[in-house]
């Protein structure tokens, strides 16, 4: 005989109670374009927009975000077999980006990014570039990238993207005109693009997702309730002063106090005495504003806010008042790897298809041979260190143990080992010629490292004293 035995279980989660049923009236099961529709981005578009144009924090997170991604910029270094090509490729390239000023379109692109949700960028050749190479690149705002038609969903497309079969994309639709230009002419009109001039970057937060959504949608609430706060704390304190003096009575309803009709109001002068009214008494307003908890509810927000971007307290509020040493290297540590990972992710989708179409056109303007692979890196600039002689004696015992090399050390400050040593040696062999010798310098002591931390940790109990 055959037992059958049924699992009957149940997760608190998803009991439908009426204490929760409030909480999750808007949970769905829709995918992730159809929860991303046309009319829901649009509205989170204008809306993170508008914050980050009149609200100061928004304004500062999303330009910090952007600076610190991007810097002034990658730098490409070439590993092919060739090094004078190699050497031609980066000098051309450095030159190039100059020209059409790519560390400055990516900084917009990182920026459009977070308020906008997506980032698109058009490949196309400029014949007024001021570079023997004429690519350039054309940003296009997420709100040109549509289909003004209803047949959409038949083509295989996705608003204003069509896929294949495989769900590669093929083809971008990009409106002639901005919608919101307030021309009016063109509002139907679309440029099909192919897929390989277009460059489309966002964060896929879910399969299957082909649009982008804000980076700061989780904290565009907190942003509206961090200004209303604020004002309302600027009204009650402007209330409290707006009043000099208030006339107040004991007197109950009825009784012998003079008849004053209410909010009277009485000029002052300047040292002058006044009588009351028979039965009243002269009080002042106190001016309780801003609240004792006005500091703590602006940092929590702002921890809030900072947290869906990776991003540390002190860095979204510009404010390490409140840190130690140990405490801030401690929070930069998973910002900093967040920046390492978004990086990593524009060199695929932004950067190595942007140095494929330069170098497809470069190999034929500048004569390269026999560049069959084009191998290749990039590099960011680097993070600056708190305390660079502690830094320094760090990396002196990485290269004395062999646990690093000079590539990897130039690589965390940004720069190319090949090129800093070949300009170390120019400079090395020109001291020798003018007879120049550099100055001793006493090396650093071995407890020094130690001593910083015995010093973190006096300061961390003195602090929690």
């Amino acid at each position: 005989m055959t037992r059958t035995l049924v699992v009957r279980a149940k997760f608190d989660s998803a009991q439908t109670t009426p204490d929760n049923r409030r909480h999750w009236a808007n949970a769905d099961g829709l995918s992730a374009d159809a929860a991303a529709n046309p009319e829901v981005r649009r509205t989170l578009r204008n809306r993170a927009r508008y914050e980050v144009a009149n609200n100061s924090y928004a304004r500062g997170i999303v330009l910090t975000l952007a600076n610190d991604v991007i810097g002034t910029g990658p730098q490409l270094q070439m590993l092919t077999d060739g090094p004078e090509a190699n050497q031609t490729i980066e000098r051309e390239f450095a030159a190039w980006s100059k020209a059409v000023d790519l560390p400055g379109k990516l900084r917009t692109m990182r920026q459009a990014r977070a308020q906008d949700g997506e980032a698109f960028a058009v490949l196309f050749s400029n014949d007024q570039l001021d570079s023997p190479v004429k690519l350039d690149l054309k940003l296009i705002e997420a709100d040109q990238v549509a289909t003004p038609s209803v047949r959409r969903a038949l083509d295989g497309g996705t608003d204003g993207i069509v896929f294949d079969s495989l769900g590669n994309p093929k083809q971008y639709h990009i409106l002639k005109s901005h919608p919101g230009s307030g021309t009016g002419t063109g509002a139907l009109d679309y440029d099909q693009v192919p897929a390989e001039s277009v460059i489309h970057w966002f964060r896929a937060d879910r399969p299957g997702q082909r649009r982008g959504l804000p980076d700061i949608l989780p904290a565009l609430p907190l942003f509206a309730q961090l200004r209303r706060y604020t004002l309302a704390v600027i009204g009650a304190a402007e209330s409290a002063a707006n009043i000099a003096v208030l006339m107040k009575t004991g007197a109950p309803a009825g009784g012998e106090a003079a008849e004053v009709e209410p909010m009277t109001e009485m000029e002052f002068v300047s040292n002058m005495a006044v009588f009351t009214p028979e039965g009243w008494e002269p009080s002042q307003v106190k001016a309780e504003q801003p609240a004792t908890t006005y500091d703590m509810f602006k940092r929590e927000i702002l921890n809030e806010i900072a947290r869906c971007l990776n991003m540390p307290y002190n860095i979204a509020a510009c404010n390490s008042s409140g840190y130690n040493y140990a405490s801030g290297r401690l929070d930069h540590q998973t910002y900093f790897k967040s920046i390492r990972v978004e990086q990593s992710h524009l060199e695929t989708v932004v950067l190595d298809r942007i140095l494929e179409a330069w170098l497809a056109e470069a190999v034929k303007v500048y004569g390269l041979r026999g560049i069959d692979e084009f191998g290749h890196q990039w590099f960011w600039d680097g993070h600056e260190h708190v305390d660079p002689a502690k830094e320094a004696t760090a990396q002196e015992k990485r290269l004395r143990n062999n646990t690093t090399t000079l590539a990897a050390e130039y690589a965390r400050q940004g720069k190319d080992w090949e090129t800093e040593l070949r300009q170390r040696a120019k400079e090395v062999a020109l001291m020798k010629e003018l007879s120049l010798s550099q100055a001793d310098t006493p090396a650093p002591s071995r407890h020094a490292p130690e001593e910083d931390d015995d010093d973190e940790a006096e300061q961390d109990k003195s602090e929690a004293a």
